[in-house]
């Protein structure tokens, strides 16, 4: 019962408040109000008018935390994004998945797992990010990139450009 008091609770919000222009304060104040139904919420969580976010109650995030337009973000089962986070335009992040029974996906259950976003890191433009998906800490994502479960066993490393179809390690970034 929760869960649906969320999803209409999340759509009021999108719904109340999309006329309204992608400013600072109003963004801040879109992401108060998602914030009272996450499981936690940093201080400066800005949200851009049309982000579409299912799944309050298993969505958490950090401190100065940005999400821009027409973003979906699937979060039943697990979304984390810790402090510093950029999330650039067309972003899909989804923490379950369908699987196959007999010839179709439509009656097969789902997979779930978390997805975890490290402190300081950029999704650029038009990414997808999949259940299991762990995205060190101060990394960019490439616009256009599939993030896998499998994307994030290549390495832990921090500070490194991710991309491609399905995203890989492309080189570490250096600081000016």
């Amino acid at each position: 019962m929760k869960h649906k008091l969320l999803l209409l609770y999340s759509w009021f919000v999108r719904t109340l408040l999309i006329w309204l222009p992608d400013v600072p304060f109003i963004m801040r104040f879109r992401g108060w109000l998602y914030g009272l139904g996450m499981r936690s919420c940093g201080k400066n969580f800005q949200v851009a008018h049309n982000v579409i976010i299912n799944g309050l109650e298993g969505f958490s995030v950090g401190e100065n935390t940005f999400i821009n337009n027409n973003c979906t973000i699937l979060s039943t089962y697990g979304i984390s994004f810790e402090s510093e986070v950029i999330v650039g335009p067309g972003c899909v992040f989804s923490a379950n998945n369908h699987l196959p029974k007999g010839n179709s996906f439509r009656y097969g259950g789902r997979k779930t797992a978390p997805i975890s976003i490290g402190k300081g890191s950029w999704i650029a433009a038009n990414c997808t990010i999949l259940l299991g998906s762990n995205i060190p800490n101060y990394s960019l994502v490439a616009a256009g990139a599939v993030f896998l479960e499998k994307s994030s066993t290549e390495s832990k490393d921090s500070g490194c450009v991710w991309g491609g179809i399905p995203a890989r390690k492309i080189t570490t970034i250096k600081e000016k």
